[in-house]
């Protein structure tokens, strides 16, 4: 069986948490897209991890840990990031790297970083991670995948080819620095070695997987309102982050996706800019960042504090139907327990007009969040395992927030934990 793990809303709605408890029962677990440049934050009984590009299944012995062809592949970062879980006594995972993955190359944080600083006051907010450039090599056919680098004649000739192009940038738009072709050509047969234990035909892999009925999680990064087709462009990431993406990211076909988990938090938060209705400012949410998480919201790859807001029911309802959600994974619950009470955001008025469907960039600038507010329960709901035990208005606000956005939360996290979940049955 194949389930996903997505993300309703911006990213960071702690999917790795989720990702983690479910690999306890999964054989394989899949990343299917983007690149180093969101984190996802993992407490087990190893401790508190941030990864990037490592799926966050990776702390169980019995799981292997793949690499989808839609990952954009920064190998050192992932050799990297395999040294840093081994040297916290974390078992060395058995890892698969997809043939077809393309590689971030060094020259693609560079025109991140040149990009960027050329715009100023109007850049996208990137973590300079390389990913835009990446993408856009990608879909321009001059990107270079793992395969490739294990034929020495085709690697010549494109690295001079690739750097004639990436050259003319340099030095009249950006003035910056040339590329070296020979020492570009270098770094790549350094990367070969790197990755050449771990490369496979991983949709092959998978296809034998599926025949075998073994359990897969593919795993997204980010959330719907990022995603480039659906999310609130221009300020998206470059790759879908849709589960539906997943089929495409793995190499496997659509029909075998049977479960689409959609994590949502139970506030909102951000990191990057872009159209955010429900955000909150100054003192309030100051707290609920400090509050917030396991230490604090902060983003897990840039240290940047998350922009914070009240739980919106009309991105959530429109990020669960774009993921085709089967279940939601309500997070963080536990950090609300200090209000009286707690606003929840359930229209936005445009122009004068309520509206409860997401609109299209432009109009939610313009929009205003329509406030409902329900009461708060005054108390810490950690610990707890059954969802009947929950306090009588926790469960009010659980029960009001599945009925505004339509879809059953079937998991309820009430801490940083692996084990801080109360399962809950459908009706």
């Amino acid at each position: 069986m194949v389930k996903a793990v997505v993300g309703a809303n911006w990213g960071d709605e702690g999917k790795g948490k989720i990702t983690d408890m479910l690999a306890k029962e999964a054989d394989i677990i899949v990343r299917f897209q983007g690149g180093a440049n969101a984190g996802h934050t993992i407490v087990n009984d190893y401790g508190k991890f941030a990864l990037h590009t490592l799926p966050s299944g990776v702390f169980y012995k019995h799981t292997t840990s793949v690499i989808g062809n839609g990952v954009a592949l920064n190998i050192p970062v992932l050799i990297d990031e395999m040294k840093s879980i081994t040297d916290r006594d974390v078992p060395m995972p058995k890892i698969l790297v997809s043939d077809r993955a393309q590689i971030v190359m060094p020259y693609h944080i560079l025109f991140d970083q040149y990009e960027e600083e050329r715009l100023g006051g109007k850049s996208f907010g990137s973590t300079k991670s390389g990913i835009a450039p990446f993408y856009s090599d990608k879909y321009a056919k001059t990107g270079f995948q793992v395969s490739e680098l294990f034929d020495e004649e085709l690697l010549k000739e494109k690295v001079v080819r690739v750097c004639e192009s990436k050259n003319v940038l340099l030095e009249h738009l950006y003035h910056k620095p040339l590329i070296d072709p020979d020492e570009l050509l270098a770094t790549l047969q350094e990367y070969k070695k790197m990755i050449e234990p771990f490369v496979c035909d991983v949709s092959s892999f998978l296809g034998r997987a599926i025949k075998e009925k073994k359990t897969i999680l593919l795993e997204g990064q980010l959330g719907t309102l990022k995603d480039p087709d659906h999310g609130i462009y221009p300020m998206v990431t470059s790759s879908s982050t849709l589960a539906a993406y997943g089929a495409i990211g793995a190499g496997i076909p659509p029909y075998e996706i049977k479960q689409i988990v959609t994590v949502c938090k139970a506030y909102s938060s951000a990191v990057g800019a872009g159209a955010f209705v429900s955000e909150i400012f100054g003192e309030e949410a100051d707290e609920l960042r400090r509050r917030g998480g396991d230490g604090g919201e902060f983003g897990a790859t840039t240290g940047r504090p998350r922009r914070m807001g009240w739980f919106d029911c009309v991105a959530s309802k429109y990020g669960c139907r774009l993921q085709g959600t089967t279940d939601v994974a309500f997070t963080v619950l536990d950090v609300l327990g200090y209000l009286d009470e707690i606003p929840v955001c359930v229209g936005y008025e445009v122009d004068g007009e309520v509206t409860t469907e997401f609109p299209v960039t432009a109009k939610l600038k313009k929009a205003k969040p329509v406030l409902e507010i329900l009461p708060g329960w005054k108390t810490d709901i950690r610990g707890i395992k059954k969802y009947e035990d929950l306090p009588a208005n926790c469960r009010k606000y659980i029960e009001f927030i599945e009925e505004e956005i339509g879809y059953p939360i079937t998991m309820i996290s009430n801490g940083p934990g692996r084990n801080d979940i109360i399962y809950r049955d459908r009706d």
